[in-house]
């Protein structure tokens, strides 16, 4: 297999932005994302233009983000601070990145789906189906490791990580399309597809109906609905907990940093009455040069080394090794803006995450409560 590693931000802006078009996901990244299904991961060109058009007009739905700040708050409120509260007056150790991605998971089902699988309780029970998503998760980045011939041979014969796989995604699936079907049902029985009121939960399952039934008017399969819903769930979930683990791990080992944020948590809420994506793979259509001057061949796989891009002198500068949070900070006190192939965090161009300030304000509002 012929592939590419680059850390040079140029390379990036051209292959994700200036020369977006050449450079799709092809068949053997579908091939090895197969439960993703057709989703907008493993889409390219009118069918993913259609379904990236599709999400970002509900994300930026008003109902939505009301929905999705008052699930998040609730979220933290019932869930985190109580079992965190509870393992700390029992000094039970716990791994927190686990208690991040239970708590991701039920904040994504409920925005997805409409329904919260309670992964996150005192008791920290094992769950199946979310157990088999990370299952799913592990296999399929198994299939980047492994030989081609020796994960389809697995396959066939369903033996090791390819078992699994089979085992999860029917976990999975049956979970999915039983929550799919659930609320179905309740939208045709209470007849109306749109919340009236804003206490009406307003999840993407329930808008995604009527939005693609308003922009063309046919009726939109399950399978659509599943694979549109599997997509979500590893761009809401993996991604929020890990930013989380991170923040709460580097904060713990600054002290200085972290009392700099509770004060300035402390001053925000005083004023305002106590309120308040590891490998990215491309594959090239047409021969190609890069900036940096590297022919590139079709059928190429170009891989971002994003953790060289992180501590790059050429890219940070001398101090790009040290912690400093306030490097995104102006004088004025505002965020800096980052040329996005830069700091690709939620990719770049075409391809940018269809809402980062979604995934920013979850991350923000539990950190501010938590601290709180």
């Amino acid at each position: 297999m012929s592939f590419v590693v680059t850390s040079d931000p140029n390379n990036i802006h051209h292959i994700l932005t200036k020369n977006f078009s050449n450079y799709t996901k092809g068949p053997k990244f579908q091939e090895i994302f197969e439960p993703l299904g057709d989703g907008i991961f493993n889409s390219d060109s009118d069918t993913w233009k259609y379904q990236r058009k599709l999400i970002h007009s509900l994300i930026k739905h008003s109902r939505f983000e009301l929905f999705f700040e008052q699930l998040v708050k609730g979220k933290v409120e019932k869930s985190l601070i109580p079992v965190l509260d509870h393992v700390s007056n029992l000094e039970i150790e716990v791994d927190l990145q686990d208690i991040f991605q239970r708590f991701a998971f039920d904040n994504v089902c409920l925005m997805v789906l409409g329904f919260d699988p309670n992964c996150l309780t005192i008791e920290l029970p094992e769950v199946a189906h979310a157990k088999a998503f990370d299952q799913m998760e592990e296999s399929m980045l198994y299939r980047h490791v492994l030989p081609e011939c020796c994960w389809k041979l697995q396959r066939w014969l369903q033996i090791g990580r390819e078992k699994e796989l089979s085992s999860a995604w029917k976990i999975l699936d049956q979970f999915i399309y039983k929550c799919i079907s659930s609320r179905r049902e309740d939208l045709s029985q209470s007849g109306t597809p749109i919340p009236k009121t804003e206490e009406e939960k307003f999840d993407l399952v329930t808008a995604l109906e009527q939005q693609v039934e308003e922009m063309g008017g046919i009726n939109i399969s399950n399978k659509f609905l599943r694979d549109t819903t599997v997509n979500l769930m590893v761009a809401g979930r993996d991604t929020i907990s890990v930013a989380l683990t991170w923040f709460f791990w580097i904060v713990a080992t600054h002290p200085s940093v972290e009392d700099k944020i509770l004060e300035e948590i402390k001053e925000h809420m005083l004023d305002h009455n106590g309120k308040w994506r590891v490998l990215n793979i491309n594959e090239l259509i047409q021969s190609d040069k890069l900036p940096s001057g590297h022919d590139i061949s079709p059928n190429t796989k170009i891989l971002f080394s994003l953790y060289s891009m992180g501590r790059m002198e050429s890219i940070w500068g001398k101090d790009c090794l040290e912690f400093k949070p306030e490097r995104w900070i102006s004088e004025r006190g505002r965020i800096l803006h980052v040329p996005s192939f830069k700091f690709i965090a939620f990719n770049a161009g075409p391809r940018t995450c269809l809402d980062e300030t979604w995934f920013e304000g979850e991350d923000q509002q539990e950190k501010c409560l938590m601290k709180k």
